[in-house]
């Protein structure tokens, strides 16, 4: 593949901002610009997709809502876990928006299984789970034959929210995260794991991580 994959480290990105730098990176690209993969944790706040249903939304309480553009139910984002932007040009890899889900949730299970976690995905519930339990959200947006939006890997963090929502629309699933199943993780490493995996699933070659939008 003659172009490189640029991927991000954004560290702690305010939502908001980052949706607006999504939006704007897919509807300016060209065919000439490269993938790119941001990686990032956002402070906690629900985000419900274009079909999302306010049934779902049980107690939010002083934790904000925003609707946004990508596919799916509710779900909830916040410190310690590792969310994954997938900006790729779906048309001049040739392939379609399933096959993109089927690269993010394989590169989810490696990265789970490289960390002696068993996971598996759903054909018809999106995501990856351990023990029927969610440990990955994914929703994504496709414009002008380009994705956007991405993953959500539960990692190190406070699970309790979800409480507040039926997960991606499903009335008492139970969530999960990383830390909970192998003690010995963190989410520096984690970030470097599913970068890689990602990539390799995608036909690049393991991209160096760059800090920040520049």
């Amino acid at each position: 593949m003659s172009l490189d994959l640029i991927c991000r480290d954004l560290g702690v990105a305010d939502y908001a901002d980052t949706w607006e730098r999504m939006k704007d990176f897919t509807q300016s690209r060209s065919r000439d610009d490269a993938d790119e993969i941001w990686l990032l944790e956002h402070p906690p706040l629900f985000t419900q997709g274009q079909a999302g249903k306010l049934e779902h939304l049980l107690a939010p309480g002083d934790i904000p809502v925003i609707q946004v553009d990508r596919g799916g139910q509710v779900t909830y984002h916040g410190p310690g876990q590792l969310v994954a932007y997938v900006l790729i040009d779906l048309k001049r890899l040739g392939i379609g928006v399933r096959d993109l889900v089927n690269v993010i949730e394989n590169a989810i299970v490696h990265t789970l299984k490289a960390n002696l976690i068993e996971a598996y995905a759903k054909p018809d519930a999106p995501g990856v789970y351990v023990d029927e339990q969610k440990i990955a959200s994914l929703g994504l947006r496709v414009r002008r034959g380009c994705s956007f939006h991405g993953l959500a890997l539960n990692v190190d963090m406070d699970l309790t929210p979800f409480n507040r929502i039926n997960p991606c629309g499903y009335q008492g699933l139970q969530m999960v995260d990383m830390k909970r199943l192998n003690k010995n993780i963190n989410v520096s490493n984690i970030k470097v794991q599913l970068a890689n995996q990602l990539a390799e699933q995608l036909g690049y070659t393991y991209p160096a991580i760059q800090q920040g939008w520049k």
